[in-house]
């Protein structure tokens, strides 16, 4: 199972419709979240609309978080949405079986054994969760709360009993010419998350869609263009550790 896992104030300024990327992710198995931490006021209310038409279109979810719970809304995003995919999964071998029917047709006790193989399955399966960090000039203030978010995930991923991988993006690049940059790699290594943070410069330009691009085809080809897997950081965890990089 692959997810992004999206980081902003909304209110995209640059380059191709974030919905229509999150659309084409959805199109590749990738399921698109969006973690919202917005302002008030009019720019609020935009940016707002706009997380929730991104996480719609990429088939997950949206949730408004104060820096205080960011956190506890990216783990419990997450497992909801690996219960989410593992059950339609499961409700469409169901439709194929059964002739049409789903879960909710069949008597109490198949129904209950259906839902422990779902929970089974959602601890169990392997996950890839690519962070998408909005590094734009209004997130700068928000910025720490995000640094100790990621840390706790990594944690609470890592108590999962199916092999779990994480990795971190944010965007704009340098001088806006990139849109997004890979900072870390599949890796458990907390001191690397740290470290990516003190290196971000905030920049004004929003180009969430074009970000979105190049984190699918980060998914496709395990690197992006132009980024070679020598300049990564190289504890990654692959294959071995608490994380590693078992994909569905």
């Amino acid at each position: 199972m692959k997810q992004i896992m999206l980081i902003t104030d909304g209110c995209s300024n640059v380059g191709e419709s974030p919905v229509l990327a999150a659309a084409l992710a959805r199109q590749e198995g990738i399921t698109v979240n969006v973690v919202g931490i917005v302002d008030y006021g009019t720019i609020g209310e935009l940016g707002s609309a706009e997380i929730s038409e991104i996480a719609k279109a990429g088939g997950g979810m949206s949730r408004l978080s104060g820096t205080e719970k960011l956190a506890q809304t990216m783990q419990m995003m997450t497992r909801k949405t690996v219960v989410q995919t593992i059950q339609h999964a499961v409700n469409k071998e169901l439709r194929q079986i059964l002739g049409g029917s789903e879960m909710e047709d069949l008597p109490p006790e198949k129904r209950s054994q259906v839902v422990e193989v779902i929970d089974e399955l959602s601890e169990n399966s392997p996950l890839e969760v690519a962070l998408l960090i909005d590094a734009s000039a209004s997130m700068k203030p928000k910025l720490p709360a995000v640094e100790n978010a990621i840390r706790d995930m990594m944690l609470s991923l890592g108590a999962r009993n199916g092999r779990s991988s994480l990795a971190v993006f944010h965007f704009p690049g340098k001088h806006g010419g990139e849109d997004a940059v890979l900072d870390l790699d599949w890796t458990t290594n907390l001191e690397s998350v740290r470290s990516i943070f003190q290196h971000l410069s905030m920049r004004g330009a929003t180009p969430t869609g074009p970000a979105i691009l190049k984190v699918i085809e980060f998914f496709r080809y395990g690197t992006l263009k132009g980024q070679s897997n020598e300049n990564w950081p190289v504890e990654s965890g692959r294959g071995e550790g608490m994380l590693g990089d078992y994909v569905v």
